[in-house]
């Protein structure tokens, strides 16, 4: 029994001397807590929306207030004409515009009905339908109030429901794009990772450091055949989006494979500086999974609208690079944006390449000296 006890205490000095592990069993339990208790979120909040209003009078404009006041939407932006919605959306601005048919108000009071729109956009097919749901209801609330105490008949309003860029509602639409930017990050920056510090644990990493070989060289050697199986995967991935899933794909697929080229980089530059922090490859195992899995399935929107997500969340999905990558591949699959609707994006995407790779070479060149 005393061997047992001893054993068994031997056991946790060793847990607790091992700091590393000590803080995924401790810290991973709050972290994904956390996570998911902020980020899984079935209702919505401050969703951008715009209001397109060819009647303007007292009660169209009372109802844009009640929308406006609500926490579930935020008023972004009035419109002139129906030419504006599609730049909205292309432009990812808005996610809904509500559209007030002329003469609103005197069609309510004398024929006791009047037309109203509610349009938006489908690329995310549960965000669309909990906000035609929102609004829907914001408006016959206030149709109710107004009826009240009349002697008349009962005043109704019937929204005209309007879907863009994903009609059907299928949810392939939503999860195949994020699917993309989900395993690249996934397969580029962990395998990376993985096969660099396996060269830490066999010492051939010291050879290659002590070598005539500069870091960049090594790096760029290391990088380089991932960099390719990546593309071929994205051809793959293309085709199953396509003919299996039946996705559309409205945009150049020269920009896309630019713009996934540049995530890859992006993902394999994250990889290389995995490798130069983590001394052996579980801990880079431990590290890409919970410091990229997480992160990218629940903050870069591939789920969850992060616009329904606590601030601090919403500021923390900036650092995460897959969020930029998903906006660029449901805009160029979906909508056919171009480069200069994404262009912002891409440079963002760009500079945390350019980040990823200076901090890398910064902690190889520290090795080496």
């Amino acid at each position: 029994m005393n061997t047992f006890a001893g054993f068994v205490i031997k056991e946790f000095r060793q847990i607790y001397r091992d700091k590393r592990t000590l803080i995924v069993l401790l810290g991973m339990p709050v972290i994904m807590m956390i996570l998911f208790g902020f980020a899984i979120r079935n209702e919505i909040t401050n969703a951008r929306f715009a209001i397109l209003d060819f009647s303007n009078d007292e009660v169209t404009r009372a109802i844009t207030r009640q929308l406006a006041m609500s926490n579930s939407v935020t008023l972004a932006d009035h419109l002139t004409g129906y030419h504006e919605v599609e730049n909205l959306f292309r432009e990812g601005i808005v996610r809904a515009v509500v559209v007030f048919e002329q003469d609103f108000a005197s069609k309510l009071m004398r024929d006791r009905t009047a037309d109203v729109q509610v349009i938006t956009d489908a690329t995310d097919p549960n965000l669309a339908g909990l906000l035609q749901m929102y609004t829907s209801r914001i408006i016959d609330d206030y149709i109710i109030s107004i009826n009240a105490g009349q002697q008349l008949p009962v005043a109704g309003v019937i929204p005209e429901i309007r879907m863009m860029y994903n009609p059907e509602l299928r949810s392939a639409n939503l999860f195949v794009p994020g699917l993309i930017a989900v395993i690249l990050m996934l397969i580029s920056a962990m395998m990376t990772s993985i096969s660099i510090t396996r060269e830490k644990e066999l010492g051939s990493m010291e050879i290659l450091l002590v070598s005539p070989l500069k870091p960049h060289h090594i790096i760029i050697g290391k990088v380089l055949p991932f960099l390719v199986l990546s593309i071929i995967n994205i051809v793959t991935i293309l085709m199953l989006a396509k003919f299996v899933f039946g996705v559309p794909f409205k945009g150049s697929y020269l920009l896309f494979f630019v713009e996934a080229s540049l995530f890859i980089l992006t993902a394999l530059a994250l990889g290389v500086f995995i490798s130069s922090i983590a001394n052996n490859q579980q801990t880079a195992m431990m590290v890409s999974l919970a410091g990229l899995l997480l992160p990218t399935v629940l903050l870069s929107g591939f789920i969850f609208p992060i616009a329904s997500m606590p601030e601090i969340l919403q500021w923390l999905s900036h650092i995460i690079p897959a969020k930029w990558f998903l906006i660029i591949v449901r805009s160029i699959m979906l909508k056919g944006g171009d480069i200069m609707i994404l262009w912002k994006e891409t440079l963002i995407l760009l500079a945390f390449t350019l980040i990823f790779i200076g901090l890398s070479m910064k902690k190889f060149n520290v090795r080496m000296s």
